[in-house]
């Protein structure tokens, strides 16, 4: 009796073993199958992502052409800005999404200037009051269009501040220093840096050292006064270089220096 009851004792544990053993395996399968479909979920979401970004660049580049048709100029000017905002990078630790977003605030930093009336956009002299406000609205406008775009959120509020000053007198929203995102205090300095070297119609444009004196001279009132040094650092490298045309990746296009710009 004695043996049989420990034989009874043995065949249980061994069933108790056995069960573990395959709810153990029948476990680890199950973290299998878990890890595969979260790691295909991650995946799906990814190219999801990656599609809808797609998406926003083409139709943001379709409203870029826009703009080329309506003011040439300005087109122009928002790759030389990008280029120049490209040569930046070289001296900022930014990440590469980062990158990609100081691209895009530069090319489409403008982009609410087709709004603007053709009468105030390409007048050769000073404007007037009235013509002011109405140019000051281009940043807002710039917003506008972009917000919807959910992969370009951070994008449509850099384009909206790239005309706040450091000493917060800027526009539209008096934001002060480090309030001003990173995207557009870089993007006003590659702003206002071309906006005083190109050619206009109505006046030669300066040389760059001249342009660099005149950034370091409203460096901590207009401009941030440690991307003003990175930037004459980076752009006298850049001209070192002494080349004929500059390359924009997000659109992927090689653009021909202007022989009369800086």
């Amino acid at each position: 009796m004695k043996g049989a009851n420990r034989l009874l004792t043995k065949n249980l544990l061994i069933m108790k073993k056995t069960k573990k053993a395959e709810n153990t395996l029948a476990f680890d399968e199950s973290k299998t199958s878990s890890r595969k479909t979260i790691a295909a979920m991650a995946q799906k979401i990814d190219e999801l992502k990656a599609e809808n970004r797609l998406v926003c660049e083409t139709a943001a580049k379709t409203i870029l052409k826009s703009l080329d048709l309506k003011d040439n100029y300005t087109f122009n000017h928002s790759l030389r800005v990008c280029h120049y905002c490209l040569v930046l990078t070289q001296e900022l630790n930014l990440t590469e999404e980062q990158e990609y977003h100081l691209q895009l605030t530069a090319l489409f930093h403008d982009i609410g200037k087709i709004g603007t009336p053709d009468a105030v956009l390409n007048k050769p002299t000073r404007l007037s009051d009235i013509e002011f406000k109405i140019m000051q609205r281009h940043p807002v406008k710039s917003y506008e269009i972009l917000k919807d775009f959910k992969a370009f959120e951070e994008v449509a509020k850099a384009v909206k501040h790239h005309h706040e000053r450091y000493d917060g007198r800027g526009y539209p929203d008096n934001l002060k220093g480090e309030e001003i995102p990173l995207l557009a205090r870089a993007v006003l300095i590659a702003d206002t840096y071309d906006a005083m070297t190109s050619v206009r119609v109505y006046r030669k444009g300066l040389p760059p050292e001249v342009a660099f004196n005149e950034l370091i001279e409203f460096s901590g009132s207009q401009f941030d006064p440690g991307l003003v040094k990175k930037f004459i650092v980076a752009m006298r490298r850049e001209q070192q270089k002494d080349l004929d045309s500059f390359y924009i990746p997000l659109i992927d296009e090689t653009i021909k220096k202007d022989n009369d710009a800086a």
